[in-house]
């Protein structure tokens, strides 16, 4: 690392916190700090939910299955994203928008409430909350891993500053921040990433090659879309999950949908978002493909940054140290923007009586708490993320099988074909599910394929087959997805 490098770093952080301390200005109350007041316009959102998608996952996990194995890392992990938000524009995004404007929701799990019951909201809300504690973690590790290899910086110390930077802006400044400054993350990460494809271009041209014929030089494999490991049975299956996780069932995300003025526009979002997930990729991922024909590393997650000191110059190995902060950063700041918002909104009035009469200022300042809370528990994990499995690990077995049975009653409790579905089969969907997973993880010992699968058929099964038969909804189910299926957009926010 050079002298330039450290002063882009730095330049970047103080950038991150300034806009925190803009954006702090711009949230008078809790609407503003968790939906942006509905105000935020469809292609800032839409790039926003695009980079709080993935993280520093990309650089560490996904480049060594690239190292490894060529191409299926960007057909088995990143495509699916693309097919997933493209459907849920269609499906889930304008419902996510009208659940704000008819029924004033600022938290994602909010509508549970009357849609199941109580019990199945707390249910789905402290399930929910605890997993993405160990996703977030997984994503710290990430980057403190990198940071390891770039500068020698301890793992702990490398996740304590990446959290404690992230902490200032997104608890000072709420969703406007996150949104604004993943907005810069999102140009910075577009210098860093054509920066790494031309200097690794430069360095196939030294070796006879180019982007276009590189590929047959390849280790034998390398240009197969799916393995043994990663059959296509699973990139379908995993389509599915992301249908539901990256359409609301991943909190974070849904806020985007939320903060846009209208449904068209959360439409408009998500298929920005799925575009830029289409293409994007292909462009970090490029010089991940490459790889085994310019380095060696005796362990595949250090690839991506053995590729960056190789072969970039002082100034834009910190450029691409940055972009790869940005991912991460983004994603946890929205991540723990959306835990508060479920904390603050849905659980804390079931638990402590005081918090059902919070003033706006009261629960302004609760989901400030409730994030600091949030990051600290994250961290903590991620100090020790490699005795949970390591990183992939989490984030694929974990947090890939896990999110079904916490999402699917939330996102299909929104559409009309299951309006007849209640509480119990919602309840036994989401036990289910997570009784599948321990026994395909823990019991039975089966494949990562297997224990991702799994869950969220089992859950799928479950939620549609009990509530075809038992038919249990409350009352107001009906009318919640009757209002949901409607195009037209009301005069006047409702306040119900």
């Amino acid at each position: 690392m050079h002298l330039l490098d450290w002063l882009v770093i730095a330049g970047y952080f103080v950038v991150m916190i300034a806009i925190g301390v803009w954006a702090h200005r711009q949230v008078s109350n809790a609407a503003d700090y968790f939906t942006a007041g509905g105000k935020m316009p469809w292609w800032l959102a839409g790039i926003s939910h695009h980079m709080s998608g993935y993280s520093a996952v990309v650089f560490v996990a996904y480049a060594g299955v690239a190292y490894d194995q060529g191409i299926v890392s960007y057909v088995v992990f990143m495509f699916p994203l693309a097919v997933a938000t493209g459907i849920g524009a269609f499906l889930f995004a304008p419902k996510w928008n009208r659940l704000r404007s008819r029924y004033d929701i600022a938290s994602p799990l909010e509508y549970l409430a009357a849609r199941f019951n109580v019990p199945t909201q707390q249910v789905l809300a402290w399930s929910g909350s605890l997993l993405k504690i160990f996703d977030v973690a997984a994503k710290w590790s990430a980057v403190a891993l990198l940071l390891d290899k770039f500068v020698g910086v301890p793992l702990v110390w490398g996740v304590i500053i990446t959290a404690g930077v992230t902490l200032l802006y997104c608890t000072a400044g709420g969703l406007w921040a996150d949104a604004l400054t993943e907005l810069g993350q999102f140009v910075i990460q577009g210098l860093a990433a054509f920066a790494m494809v031309i200097a690794v271009g430069s360095a196939l041209s030294a070796r006879g090659l180019n982007y276009l014929n590189f590929w047959g030089a390849l280790p034998e494999g390398h240009t197969d879309p799916t393995t043994s490991e990663y059959p296509m049975y699973f990139v379908i299956v995993y389509i599915l999950v992301k249908t539901f996780e990256y359409n609301g069932g991943m909190w974070n995300l849904a806020q985007r949908y939320l903060a846009t003025p209208s449904s068209t526009q959360a439409r408009n979002t998500a298929l920005l978002s799925s575009l830029l997930y289409l293409v994007w990729p292909i462009v970090l991922m490029l010089p991940m493909f490459a790889a085994p024909l310019l380095v060696e590393v005796e362990k595949s997650q250090d690839v991506y940054a053995q590729m960056a000191l190789d072969f970039l110059p002082a100034g834009l190995l910190g450029l691409v140290l940055v972009g790869v902060f940005s991912h991460t950063m983004a994603m946890a700041a929205s991540d723990a923007n959306a835990i508060s918002a479920v904390m603050t909104r849905d659980v804390l009035p079931n638990v402590w009586k005081r918090a059902k009469n919070f003033t706006d200022e009261q629960a302004l300042r609760t989901g400030r708490y409730l994030t600091v809370i949030f990051v600290l528990l994250s961290v903590i994990i991620a100090i020790n993320a490699e005795n949970l499995g390591g990183v992939l690990s989490i984030i694929v077995t974990w947090v890939g099988a896990l999110i079904g049975p916490i999402s699917i009653p939330m996102m299909l409790g929104m559409l009309r074909p299951f309006r007849h579905v209640g509480p119990t089969a919602a309840l036994i969907s989401w036990g289910g599910g997570l009784l599948s997973y321990a026994l395909t993880k823990y019991a039975w010992h089966l494949n990562d394929a297997i224990t991702v699968v799994t869950p969220v058929l089992v859950s799928l099964v479950l939620f549609v087959g009990i509530g075809a038969v038992l038919r249990d909804a409350p009352a107001a189910a009906e009318e919640i997805t009757e209002k949901l299926a409607q195009d037209a957009e009301p005069a006047e926010p409702s306040r119900a």
